[in-house]
Protein backbone atom coordinates (compact mmCIF):
# COMPACT_ATOMS: atom_id res chain seq x y z
CA UNK A 1 0.00 0.00 0.00
CA UNK A 2 1.31 3.46 -0.91
CA UNK A 3 2.32 5.69 1.99
CA UNK A 4 0.08 8.77 1.86
CA UNK A 5 2.78 10.80 3.59
CA UNK A 6 5.35 10.13 0.88
CA UNK A 7 5.81 12.98 -1.59
CA UNK A 8 6.68 12.15 -5.19
CA UNK A 9 8.28 14.14 -8.01
CA UNK A 10 7.57 13.22 -11.62
CA UNK A 11 10.90 12.87 -13.48
CA UNK A 12 9.19 13.31 -16.85
CA UNK A 13 7.91 16.74 -15.84
CA UNK A 14 11.04 18.10 -14.22
CA UNK A 15 13.63 16.69 -16.60
CA UNK A 16 11.56 17.99 -19.49
CA UNK A 17 11.70 21.44 -17.87
CA UNK A 18 15.47 21.15 -17.61
CA UNK A 19 15.63 20.05 -21.23
CA UNK A 20 13.69 23.12 -22.31
CA UNK A 21 16.13 25.36 -20.47
CA UNK A 22 19.05 23.72 -22.23
CA UNK A 23 17.45 23.97 -25.66
CA UNK A 24 16.32 27.57 -25.23
CA UNK A 25 18.83 30.31 -26.01
CA UNK A 26 17.19 32.78 -23.63
CA UNK A 27 18.94 31.54 -20.49
CA UNK A 28 22.57 31.97 -19.55
CA UNK A 29 23.84 28.43 -19.02
CA UNK A 30 26.78 27.53 -16.81
CA UNK A 31 28.12 24.26 -15.46
CA UNK A 32 29.96 23.46 -12.25
CA UNK A 33 31.82 20.19 -12.60
CA UNK A 34 33.55 18.44 -9.71
CA UNK A 35 35.81 15.44 -9.30
CA UNK A 36 33.01 13.07 -10.29
CA UNK A 37 33.31 14.17 -13.91
CA UNK A 38 36.95 13.04 -14.00
CA UNK A 39 35.91 9.59 -12.81
CA UNK A 40 34.65 8.67 -16.26
CA UNK A 41 36.33 5.44 -17.22
CA UNK A 42 38.89 4.67 -19.82
CA UNK A 43 36.86 2.21 -21.90
CA UNK A 44 39.98 0.17 -22.66
CA UNK A 45 40.94 -0.45 -19.02
CA UNK A 46 37.58 0.09 -17.26
CA UNK A 47 39.44 2.27 -14.76
CA UNK A 48 38.83 5.97 -14.06
CA UNK A 49 41.26 8.35 -15.73
CA UNK A 50 41.58 10.28 -12.47
CA UNK A 51 40.74 8.89 -9.00
CA UNK A 52 38.11 10.52 -6.80
CA UNK A 53 39.39 13.13 -4.36
CA UNK A 54 38.86 10.87 -1.33
CA UNK A 55 40.66 7.93 -2.93
CA UNK A 56 43.44 10.23 -4.07
CA UNK A 57 43.74 11.54 -0.51
CA UNK A 58 43.79 8.03 0.97
CA UNK A 59 46.38 6.79 -1.53
CA UNK A 60 48.71 9.78 -1.15
CA UNK A 61 48.49 10.00 2.63
CA UNK A 62 48.85 6.22 2.93
CA UNK A 63 51.97 6.31 0.78
CA UNK A 64 53.83 8.71 3.07
CA UNK A 65 56.44 6.73 5.01
CA UNK A 66 58.53 9.35 6.82
CA UNK A 67 57.42 9.29 10.46
CA UNK A 68 57.67 13.05 11.01
CA UNK A 69 55.45 13.69 8.01
CA UNK A 70 52.93 11.03 9.03
CA UNK A 71 52.66 12.51 12.52
CA UNK A 72 52.24 16.04 11.15
CA UNK A 73 49.46 14.94 8.79
CA UNK A 74 47.63 13.13 11.61
CA UNK A 75 47.70 16.31 13.69
CA UNK A 76 46.58 18.39 10.71
CA UNK A 77 43.76 15.92 10.09
CA UNK A 78 42.49 16.50 13.62
CA UNK A 79 42.66 20.27 13.08
CA UNK A 80 40.74 20.08 9.81
CA UNK A 81 38.03 17.86 11.24
CA UNK A 82 37.69 20.04 14.36
CA UNK A 83 36.86 22.91 11.97
CA UNK A 84 34.08 20.77 10.44
CA UNK A 85 35.93 20.63 7.15
CA UNK A 86 36.53 17.59 4.98
CA UNK A 87 39.96 16.00 5.19
CA UNK A 88 41.14 15.98 1.57
CA UNK A 89 44.36 16.54 -0.27
CA UNK A 90 43.21 20.13 -0.88
CA UNK A 91 42.58 20.98 2.77
CA UNK A 92 45.86 19.29 3.75
CA UNK A 93 47.84 21.40 1.28
CA UNK A 94 46.07 24.59 2.31
CA UNK A 95 46.97 23.92 5.96
CA UNK A 96 50.57 23.09 5.09
CA UNK A 97 50.95 26.25 3.01
CA UNK A 98 49.55 28.40 5.84
CA UNK A 99 51.86 26.82 8.41
CA UNK A 100 54.85 27.25 6.11
CA UNK A 101 54.09 30.99 5.91
CA UNK A 102 54.06 31.50 9.68
CA UNK A 103 56.54 28.93 11.03
CA UNK A 104 59.51 31.32 10.81
CA UNK A 105 62.60 29.88 12.47
CA UNK A 106 60.60 27.64 14.80
CA UNK A 107 58.56 24.49 14.40
CA UNK A 108 54.88 23.64 14.02
CA UNK A 109 53.68 20.03 14.18
CA UNK A 110 57.36 19.19 14.72
CA UNK A 111 58.24 20.49 11.25
CA UNK A 112 60.40 23.48 10.41
CA UNK A 113 60.03 25.56 7.25
CA UNK A 114 62.25 23.21 5.29
CA UNK A 115 60.20 20.23 6.50
CA UNK A 116 56.96 21.85 5.36
CA UNK A 117 58.48 22.70 2.01
CA UNK A 118 59.62 19.12 1.41
CA UNK A 119 56.28 17.63 2.46
CA UNK A 120 54.36 20.04 0.21
CA UNK A 121 56.59 19.15 -2.74
CA UNK A 122 56.13 15.43 -2.11
CA UNK A 123 52.33 15.72 -1.98
CA UNK A 124 52.27 17.81 -5.16
CA UNK A 125 54.51 15.27 -6.84
CA UNK A 126 52.02 12.53 -5.98
CA UNK A 127 49.04 14.62 -7.15
CA UNK A 128 50.85 15.25 -10.42
CA UNK A 129 51.25 11.51 -10.93
CA UNK A 130 47.52 10.97 -10.33
CA UNK A 131 46.14 13.68 -12.60
CA UNK A 132 48.72 13.74 -15.40
CA UNK A 133 46.72 11.38 -17.61
CA UNK A 134 46.63 13.16 -20.96
CA UNK A 135 49.02 10.71 -22.58
CA UNK A 136 46.55 7.88 -21.91
CA UNK A 137 43.52 9.50 -23.50
CA UNK A 138 41.83 8.48 -26.72
CA UNK A 139 39.81 11.56 -27.65
CA UNK A 140 37.46 9.56 -29.85
CA UNK A 141 36.23 7.82 -26.69
CA UNK A 142 36.43 10.72 -24.25
CA UNK A 143 33.04 11.73 -22.82
CA UNK A 144 34.25 15.31 -22.34
CA UNK A 145 34.69 15.49 -26.13
CA UNK A 146 30.99 14.76 -26.60
CA UNK A 147 30.20 17.51 -24.11
CA UNK A 148 32.37 19.89 -26.16
CA UNK A 149 30.47 18.82 -29.26
CA UNK A 150 27.18 19.77 -27.59
CA UNK A 151 28.55 23.23 -26.71
CA UNK A 152 29.74 23.70 -30.26
CA UNK A 153 26.42 22.74 -31.84
CA UNK A 154 24.13 24.44 -29.33
CA UNK A 155 22.97 27.71 -30.86
CA UNK A 156 23.11 30.10 -27.90
CA UNK A 157 23.10 33.89 -27.66
CA UNK A 158 25.43 33.84 -24.67
CA UNK A 159 28.52 31.68 -24.28
CA UNK A 160 28.48 28.62 -22.04
CA UNK A 161 30.61 28.98 -18.91
CA UNK A 162 32.26 25.92 -17.38
CA UNK A 163 33.52 26.06 -13.79
CA UNK A 164 35.48 23.07 -12.54
CA UNK A 165 37.32 22.10 -9.37
CA UNK A 166 39.42 19.55 -11.30
CA UNK A 167 43.15 19.94 -11.91
CA UNK A 168 43.43 17.67 -14.95
CA UNK A 169 43.38 18.60 -18.63
CA UNK A 170 40.32 16.57 -19.67
CA UNK A 171 38.18 19.59 -20.57
CA UNK A 172 41.04 21.37 -22.35
CA UNK A 173 41.82 18.25 -24.37
CA UNK A 174 38.15 17.80 -25.28
CA UNK A 175 37.63 21.43 -26.28
CA UNK A 176 40.73 21.54 -28.44
CA UNK A 177 39.97 18.18 -30.04
CA UNK A 178 36.65 19.65 -31.18
CA UNK A 179 38.22 22.95 -32.29
CA UNK A 180 36.12 24.73 -29.69
CA UNK A 181 37.47 28.19 -28.96
CA UNK A 182 37.57 28.96 -25.23
CA UNK A 183 39.05 31.41 -22.73
CA UNK A 184 40.45 30.42 -19.32
CA UNK A 185 41.70 33.69 -17.80
CA UNK A 186 45.23 33.52 -19.21
CA UNK A 187 46.57 35.81 -21.90
CA UNK A 188 49.85 35.92 -23.81
CA UNK A 189 51.91 33.49 -25.84
CA UNK A 190 55.47 33.13 -24.53
CA UNK A 191 54.47 32.92 -20.86
CA UNK A 192 50.67 33.21 -20.68
CA UNK A 193 49.77 35.00 -17.44
CA UNK A 194 46.58 35.09 -15.41
CA UNK A 195 44.66 38.30 -16.08
CA UNK A 196 42.33 38.89 -13.15
CA UNK A 197 40.84 42.00 -14.70
CA UNK A 198 39.60 40.05 -17.73
CA UNK A 199 37.97 37.53 -15.42
CA UNK A 200 36.23 40.36 -13.55
CA UNK A 201 34.78 41.66 -16.82
CA UNK A 202 31.64 39.58 -17.33
CA UNK A 203 31.35 40.91 -20.92
CA UNK A 204 34.92 40.06 -21.93
CA UNK A 205 34.98 37.86 -25.06
CA UNK A 206 31.20 37.35 -24.92
CA UNK A 207 31.04 34.72 -27.68
CA UNK A 208 33.80 32.43 -26.40
CA UNK A 209 33.17 29.44 -24.18
CA UNK A 210 34.72 30.00 -20.75
CA UNK A 211 36.65 27.44 -18.74
CA UNK A 212 37.28 28.50 -15.14
CA UNK A 213 39.46 26.14 -13.06
CA UNK A 214 38.52 27.39 -9.62
CA UNK A 215 40.85 25.07 -7.67
CA UNK A 216 43.85 25.51 -9.94
CA UNK A 217 45.34 23.32 -12.62
CA UNK A 218 48.26 21.39 -13.91
CA UNK A 219 50.69 23.85 -15.42
CA UNK A 220 49.92 26.77 -13.13
CA UNK A 221 53.02 28.32 -11.58
CA UNK A 222 53.76 31.45 -9.62
CA UNK A 223 56.67 33.28 -11.21
CA UNK A 224 58.56 35.03 -8.42
CA UNK A 225 60.43 37.30 -10.84
CA UNK A 226 57.40 38.86 -12.50
CA UNK A 227 55.04 38.28 -9.53
CA UNK A 228 52.38 36.67 -11.69
CA UNK A 229 50.69 33.32 -12.09
CA UNK A 230 51.72 31.85 -15.42
CA UNK A 231 50.66 28.80 -17.37
CA UNK A 232 53.43 26.56 -18.58
CA UNK A 233 54.41 22.91 -18.75
CA UNK A 234 53.38 21.08 -15.55
CA UNK A 235 56.03 19.59 -13.33
CA UNK A 236 56.13 17.66 -10.06
CA UNK A 237 56.86 20.57 -7.76
CA UNK A 238 54.51 23.42 -8.59
CA UNK A 239 51.28 22.40 -10.26
CA UNK A 240 48.71 23.93 -7.91
CA UNK A 241 48.09 27.38 -6.55
CA UNK A 242 46.28 27.86 -3.21
CA UNK A 243 44.72 30.97 -1.66
CA UNK A 244 47.26 31.01 1.13
CA UNK A 245 50.24 31.22 -1.21
CA UNK A 246 49.46 34.44 -3.05
CA UNK A 247 48.46 37.95 -2.13
CA UNK A 248 47.06 40.80 -4.17
CA UNK A 249 49.63 42.14 -6.59
CA UNK A 250 49.31 45.38 -8.52
CA UNK A 251 45.52 45.40 -7.93
CA UNK A 252 45.15 42.13 -9.84
CA UNK A 253 43.43 39.41 -7.89
CA UNK A 254 45.11 36.09 -7.40
CA UNK A 255 43.33 33.27 -9.28
CA UNK A 256 41.13 31.92 -6.50
CA UNK A 257 39.56 35.22 -5.55
CA UNK A 258 39.01 36.27 -9.15
CA UNK A 259 37.59 32.90 -10.21
CA UNK A 260 35.40 32.67 -7.11
CA UNK A 261 34.07 36.15 -7.86
CA UNK A 262 33.40 35.06 -11.43
CA UNK A 263 31.20 32.21 -10.18
CA UNK A 264 29.31 34.61 -7.92
CA UNK A 265 28.86 37.23 -10.64
CA UNK A 266 27.77 34.64 -13.20
CA UNK A 267 24.96 33.38 -10.95
CA UNK A 268 23.89 36.95 -10.13
CA UNK A 269 23.11 37.72 -13.79
CA UNK A 270 19.52 37.76 -14.98
CA UNK A 271 18.03 34.48 -16.24
CA UNK A 272 20.97 32.34 -15.18
CA UNK A 273 20.95 28.57 -14.78
CA UNK A 274 23.88 26.74 -13.21
CA UNK A 275 23.95 22.96 -13.64
CA UNK A 276 26.12 21.07 -11.16
CA UNK A 277 27.46 17.59 -11.81
CA UNK A 278 30.17 15.56 -10.10
CA UNK A 279 30.43 18.04 -7.22
CA UNK A 280 29.23 16.92 -3.79
CA UNK A 281 29.15 20.34 -2.09
CA UNK A 282 32.11 19.59 0.15
CA UNK A 283 33.72 23.03 -0.30
CA UNK A 284 32.12 25.61 1.97
CA UNK A 285 33.64 28.58 0.15
CA UNK A 286 31.93 27.49 -3.09
CA UNK A 287 28.64 26.71 -1.33
CA UNK A 288 28.60 30.13 0.33
CA UNK A 289 29.16 31.86 -2.99
CA UNK A 290 26.30 29.95 -4.60
CA UNK A 291 23.88 30.78 -1.77
CA UNK A 292 24.93 34.43 -1.64
CA UNK A 293 24.60 34.90 -5.40
CA UNK A 294 21.18 33.23 -5.51
CA UNK A 295 19.92 35.49 -2.74
CA UNK A 296 20.69 38.47 -5.00
CA UNK A 297 19.08 37.05 -8.14
CA UNK A 298 15.32 36.41 -8.12
CA UNK A 299 15.49 34.59 -11.47
CA UNK A 300 18.60 32.47 -10.94
CA UNK A 301 18.45 28.73 -10.38
CA UNK A 302 20.89 25.92 -9.62
CA UNK A 303 20.22 22.33 -10.69
CA UNK A 304 22.33 19.76 -8.87
CA UNK A 305 22.68 16.36 -10.54
CA UNK A 306 23.82 14.32 -7.56
CA UNK A 307 25.26 10.87 -8.11
CA UNK A 308 24.58 9.35 -4.69
CA UNK A 309 24.95 5.63 -5.45
CA UNK A 310 27.22 3.74 -3.06
CA UNK A 311 27.99 0.05 -3.06
CA UNK A 312 28.19 -1.83 0.22
CA UNK A 313 28.99 -5.53 0.18
CA UNK A 314 27.80 -5.76 -3.41
CA UNK A 315 24.49 -4.04 -2.68
CA UNK A 316 23.47 -0.73 -4.20
CA UNK A 317 22.47 1.98 -1.76
CA UNK A 318 21.63 5.68 -2.05
CA UNK A 319 23.19 8.26 0.24
CA UNK A 320 20.92 11.24 -0.44
CA UNK A 321 18.20 11.52 2.21
CA UNK A 322 16.04 14.26 3.65
CA UNK A 323 18.59 14.64 6.45
CA UNK A 324 21.54 15.12 4.10
CA UNK A 325 23.35 18.45 4.38
CA UNK A 326 22.69 19.20 0.71
CA UNK A 327 19.00 18.30 1.09
CA UNK A 328 18.65 20.73 3.99
CA UNK A 329 20.41 23.39 1.92
CA UNK A 330 17.96 22.90 -0.97
CA UNK A 331 14.91 22.67 1.32
CA UNK A 332 15.81 26.06 2.77
CA UNK A 333 16.44 27.57 -0.67
CA UNK A 334 13.85 26.87 -3.37
CA UNK A 335 16.25 28.22 -6.03
CA UNK A 336 18.30 25.03 -5.64
CA UNK A 337 16.90 21.80 -7.11
CA UNK A 338 18.68 18.55 -6.32
CA UNK A 339 18.15 15.63 -8.68
CA UNK A 340 19.59 12.54 -6.99
CA UNK A 341 19.23 8.94 -8.14
CA UNK A 342 16.04 7.92 -6.32
CA UNK A 343 14.90 11.17 -4.78
CA UNK A 344 14.97 14.93 -5.26
CA UNK A 345 14.44 18.28 -3.60
CA UNK A 346 12.39 20.55 -5.86
CA UNK A 347 10.78 23.80 -4.77
CA UNK A 348 12.09 23.21 -1.26
CA UNK A 349 10.27 19.87 -1.00
CA UNK A 350 11.96 16.49 -0.59
CA UNK A 351 10.36 13.57 -2.41
CA UNK A 352 10.96 10.36 -4.31
CA UNK A 353 11.00 10.00 -8.08
CA UNK A 354 7.81 8.48 -9.49
CA UNK A 355 6.11 8.81 -12.87
CA UNK A 356 2.53 10.06 -12.65
CA UNK A 357 1.35 7.84 -15.47
CA UNK A 358 2.59 4.79 -17.27
CA UNK A 359 4.37 5.97 -20.42
CA UNK A 360 3.34 4.82 -23.87
CA UNK A 361 5.80 3.44 -26.40
CA UNK A 362 6.99 6.83 -27.70
CA UNK A 363 7.35 8.24 -24.18
CA UNK A 364 9.40 5.23 -23.11
CA UNK A 365 11.99 5.89 -25.80
CA UNK A 366 12.54 9.43 -24.51
CA UNK A 367 12.31 8.56 -20.81
CA UNK A 368 14.97 5.88 -21.17
CA UNK A 369 17.48 8.63 -21.86
CA UNK A 370 17.25 9.90 -18.29
CA UNK A 371 15.13 7.52 -16.17
CA UNK A 372 15.46 3.78 -15.55
CA UNK A 373 12.07 2.45 -14.48
CA UNK A 374 11.85 -0.29 -11.88
CA UNK A 375 10.62 -3.62 -13.17
CA UNK A 376 6.94 -4.25 -12.71
CA UNK A 377 6.11 -6.22 -9.57
CA UNK A 378 4.14 -9.46 -9.64
CA UNK A 379 0.87 -9.73 -7.78
CA UNK A 380 -1.51 -12.69 -7.39
CA UNK A 381 -5.13 -13.08 -6.45
CA UNK A 382 -6.19 -14.55 -3.13
CA UNK A 383 -5.96 -18.08 -4.44
CA UNK A 384 -2.53 -17.42 -5.90
CA UNK A 385 -3.56 -18.80 -9.26
CA UNK A 386 -3.27 -15.76 -11.50
CA UNK A 387 -0.26 -13.49 -11.65
CA UNK A 388 -0.54 -9.90 -12.82
CA UNK A 389 2.13 -7.30 -13.26
CA UNK A 390 1.79 -4.05 -11.33
CA UNK A 391 3.44 -0.93 -12.72
CA UNK A 392 5.11 1.12 -9.95
CA UNK A 393 6.23 4.28 -11.74
CA UNK A 394 9.31 4.42 -9.53
CA UNK A 395 12.86 4.11 -10.72
CA UNK A 396 16.33 5.61 -10.89
CA UNK A 397 17.31 8.91 -12.47
CA UNK A 398 20.45 8.18 -14.47
CA UNK A 399 21.63 11.63 -15.56
CA UNK A 400 23.53 12.38 -12.31
CA UNK A 401 26.12 10.06 -13.91
CA UNK A 402 28.24 12.45 -16.00
CA UNK A 403 28.47 10.00 -18.90
CA UNK A 404 24.68 9.60 -18.98
CA UNK A 405 24.18 13.35 -18.67
CA UNK A 406 26.43 13.99 -21.66
CA UNK A 407 24.53 11.33 -23.64
CA UNK A 408 21.33 13.17 -22.66
CA UNK A 409 22.80 16.43 -23.99
CA UNK A 410 23.86 14.72 -27.20
CA UNK A 411 20.32 13.43 -27.73
CA UNK A 412 19.14 17.03 -27.80
CA UNK A 413 21.54 17.81 -30.64
CA UNK A 414 19.90 15.11 -32.73
CA UNK A 415 16.34 16.11 -31.86
CA UNK A 416 17.13 19.76 -32.42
Amino acid sequence: MEDNKTIYHDPLEYVRNLQQLLVSDKKRIGFLFGAGTSLVKNVDTNEPYVPAIQKMTTDIVGGIVEEAWKKAIEEIKSEIESENKTFTIETILSKLELKKQVVGNGKINDLDKNGFDKLIKEIKKQIHAKVYVQDKIDCTKLIHATFAEWIQKADRKTAVEVFTTNYDYLFEIAFEYNNLSYYDGFTGSYKPFFDGQSVDDICFMPKQTKLWKIHGSLGWHYDEKIKKVIRTNPDETDILIYPSTLKYDQSRKQPYTALGDRLTNFIKQDDTVLIVCGYSFGDEHINERINTALSMNPLGHVYVLLYDIVWKKGKKEYSFTEDSTLAKMAISNSKISVFASRSAVIGGVYGKWKLKREPDKDDSINIDKYFDEDASSDASDEKGKELTQTWTGEGELIIPDFAKFVAFLKSMIVSN
